[in-house]
């Protein structure tokens, strides 16, 4: 049974050298969720879209080995000129830290998110010594049991399963709500306090996580077969100075 809680093993940021080292080694993978800082209701918190990509791609390392990178709050109503640059000098940096393959995942459901992430990703990965795409987390299992939509019945399970602690369904009150993006609710989709519970999220969440470490193995496997394992012989501060 999936549980919510996130394993610092595989965070990125919480692993110590000789950790990251035996977890690379392993699995050549880091999985990068981005997600605005965005209205979800009055009942989900405003980083809702990558904390819930971050949520997954923890299970998705947990099962199938890799890393997770910390979750970049930030969108593509951004100045592409500038962003696009500065996530291809992460992607990059990623790369000459040895990893073989680099899934960017946005929680963030709109399509020009993808085409930004894949957009930095091209040159990183044109040499053929890298695997690399930007995805929804719910891109390869979208169906009756995972799915998405705007702080309503998906978004509000997503957040009920792994930080129960930060929805307030009493917000919405109980009277009628619109449910078609505008104002004054902001919400779209089916109404989270008929529709949503952990469960869903639960469910949703394992599908999803499976579905993208399954893409991970896919994509490190495509490689040619000199370049499938973890790109350093050792982490050490020659070879690691920031990402």
């Amino acid at each position: 049974m999936l549980t919510p809680e996130c394993s610092r093993d595989v965070q990125l940021q919480f692993l110590k050298p000789t950790e990251l080292e035996q977890r690379a080694k392993a699995f050549p993978v880091v999985y990068v969720p981005f997600g605005p800082i965005e209205w979800h209701g009055y009942h989900l918190p405003l980083g809702c879209d990558a904390l819930k990509a971050h949520g997954i791609l923890c299970k998705t390392a947990e099962q199938y080995g890799g890393v997770v990178y910390p979750p970049f709050f930030l969108h593509d109503g951004w100045n592409l000129d500038h962003l696009t640059p500065t996530l291809t000098d992460l992607f990059q940096r990623l790369k000459n830290t040895g990893f073989r393959v680099i899934i960017g995942v946005s929680g963030h459901n709109v399509q020009g998110m993808i085409d930004m992430i894949n957009d930095a990703l091209e040159p990183v990965t044109a040499d053929d010594t890298v695997r690399g795409i930007g995805i929804w987390e719910i891109s390869l299992s979208r169906g009756e049991e995972c799915s998405t939509d705007h702080a309503a019945k998906w978004e509000t399970s997503d957040m009920l399963f792994f930080y129960p602690d930060r929805v307030d369904l009493s917000a919405l009150g109980e009277d009628a709500i619109n449910l078609d993006m505008k104002s004054p609710s902001g919400i779209g989709g089916l109404d989270p306090r008929e529709h949503a519970s952990a469960e869903v999220g639960r469910r949703c969440a394992e599908l999803a996580s499976e579905a993208i470490g399954q893409k991970a193995r896919e994509l490190l496997a495509s490689l040619p077969e000199e370049h499938q394992a973890f790109g350093k012989p050792a982490i050490e501060v020659e070879h690691w100075w920031m990402v």
